[in-house]
C-alpha cells in the first residue's frame, strides 16, 4: 500500500511501485485531466506537478513519488479559475484541448519559478510539451499576459 498526497488529499493506492503515476492518477483515482499521450515522455500531455516541479508522469513510477505532493490540473485550480486557465480561454489557445492541461500545467511551473520570462525562456521551457493545432504562438501569449499581469499586481 502506497500513501499519496495529491491536490492536497490522501490516497491509500494498493499497486505495484512500477506502476506509472499517469495510470493512478487517470485509472485508480479517476482524475482525467492529466492525458496520456505517447508513453515515453515527449510529448508532456501528461505534465503533473511533484512538489512544484513539472515532471513526465507516463515515466514517473508510483514508488518514486514517496511523500510528494503531486498537483494535478485539477488541483491547480478546483473552480477552474488559476490565472492560466482563464488566460488560455482569453487568448484563444485551445483548439482539440488534448494537450492543454500538461501545457499549463508546464506554463505554471515556469511562472513559479522565473515570475517574469522571456520569449525565449518560455518557448525553452515549454519545448517538450507539443501541440499538434501548433498553438504555440497563442500559448506564449497566454503565458506572458499571466506574467505581466503578475508583475503589475506584484505578485512574485
Amino acid at each position: 500500500m502506497t500513501a499519496l498526497k495529491i491536490n492536497g488529499q490522501k490516497f491509500d493506492v494498493d499497486l505495484p511501485g512500477d506502476t506509472p503515476l499517469l495510470w493512478v492518477i487517470r485509472e485508480h483515482l479517476q482524475l482525467t485531466g492529466t492525458k496520456f499521450g505517447c508513453g515515453a515522455g515527449l510529448c508532456g500531455a501528461c505534465t503533473v506537478h511533484q512538489n512544484g516541479e513539472a515532471i513526465r508522469s507516463c515515466q514517473t513510477a508510483l514508488s518514486d513519488v514517496g511523500d510528494s505532493e503531486i498537483t494535478t490540473i485539477e488541483g491547480l485550480d478546483p473552480q477552474g479559475q488559476h490565472p492560466l486557465q482563464v488566460a488560455w480561454v482569453k487568448e484563444q489557445v485551445p483548439q482539440c484541448g488534448y494537450c492543454q492541461s500538461g501545457q499549463i500545467m508546464q506554463a505554471a511551473a515556469l511562472l513559479k519559478q522565473t515570475p517574469k520570462p522571456s520569449d525565449e525562456e518560455i518557448v525553452n521551457a515549454m519545448d517538450g510539451n507539443l501541440c499538434r493545432c501548433m498553438a504555440y504562438i497563442r500559448i506564449k501569449k497566454a503565458i506572458k499576459s499571466v506574467a505581466a499581469a503578475n508583475e503589475q499586481a506584484g505578485v512574485q
